[in-house]
């Protein structure tokens, strides 16, 4: 007779959790690095991705001036952009966000939910769980793994594990091991923090100044070092307030004939906090995107025109 083989069942694969709009990049600094540059391209190069990578869906927005991505969390949408800007590609990335849906019974607003399994050692047990409880987290298990380590075992709102890999391998001095896995939709976990501290803003376009930045380092950190072209709404450093400012980085010294003892000491800056490209898409909120191209990772407001900024702000308190 006729040998008729029995198809194995497949395993389901887990469904895209979060999505990011990539555009082009349209920044004052647009295609000085890369060679790929226009949404034509972008989009061939997603299709070609989507057709391939069985997690990865892409579809264009609805203003139609980008494509949103979705994926199965921040990392593996890095790996992608990391990909692309080592083909020459130059592109905005929008905030990550979390691909929510409707209970089909309920009508309930429901988010995924994601088993995650840490090993850490116990003296960083207590660090995990607050940090993960803050993010809506459900603790299942703690068990002792041997050597001095704890296994936690946690259910986690996707919306909450957004960017706190990082903070994770901080807090456990590069020790700990986290393996999520997506695990279900469930009821809506409610307002997880975010971002408190606002941003410093360029206000102008040109090199940045030693002096400038010095004298601006007593509002937050610095993003950039000096000698760095900036363009105006580009973001160069974090506010250590809630709200954002707009900063003159260009500032030079008054250069005068008078000379005060002690004021002429040489400039010393701290050095730049330098994020990877995987903090920078977590780092940013809404009306921010992040600037990729071959040679850069830069921080921008969505918007570059400071009055269109306030505009769009006035709006959202009236809406």
């Amino acid at each position: 007779g006729l040998d008729v083989t029995v198809p194995l069942p497949a395993d389901p694969v887990d469904p895209p959790t979060l999505a990011m709009v990539f555009s082009i990049n349209d920044s004052p600094m647009a295609g000085r690095d890369g060679d790929k540059v226009t949404s034509r391209v972008i989009r061939a190069r997603l299709m070609a991705e989507a057709e391939g990578n069985v997690a990865i869906r892409v579809n264009e927005t609805k203003d139609g001036n980008g494509f949103e991505v979705a994926g199965r969390g921040e990392l593996q949408l890095g790996v992608l952009i990391e990909t692309m800007r080592r083909e020459g590609f130059e592109l905005s990335i929008s905030r990550p966000r979390v691909l929510t849906r409707e209970d089909p019974n309920t009508g309930a607003l429901q988010e995924p939910f994601e088993d995650v399994l840490v090993d850490v050692d116990e003296e960083f047990s207590g660090v995990v769980v607050e940090a993960v409880s803050k993010r809506r987290g459900r603790m299942e298990e703690i068990r002792p793994s041997g050597g001095g380590k704890v296994r936690l075992r946690f259910v986690v709102p996707t919306r909450g594990l957004i960017g706190y890999h990082g903070e994770f391998m901080t807090e456990t001095r590069g020790t700990g091991i986290m393996n999520r896995l997506f695990r279900e939709y469930g009821s809506h976990a409610g307002p997880i923090a975010g971002r408190h501290n606002g941003v410093l803003i360029s206000n102008t376009g040109g090199n940045s100044v030693a002096y400038a930045l010095m004298n601006l380092e007593d509002r937050g950190p610095m993003f950039i070092c000096a000698g760095v072209t900036v363009y105006e709404g580009m973001i160069i450093g974090e506010n250590s307030r809630g709200n954002d400012l707009e900063v003159n980085p260009m500032k030079a010294k008054q250069l005068t004939n008078i000379r005060a003892s002690g004021t002429d000491e040489a400039v010393r800056l701290t050095p730049a906090r330098r994020m990877s490209l995987e903090q920078t898409i977590t780092y940013i909120q809404d009306d921010e995107l992040v600037e990729v191209t071959p040679n850069h990772i830069r921080l921008r407001k969505r918007s570059l025109c400071p009055h269109e900024r306030k505009r769009q702000s006035r709006q959202a308190v009236t809406a």
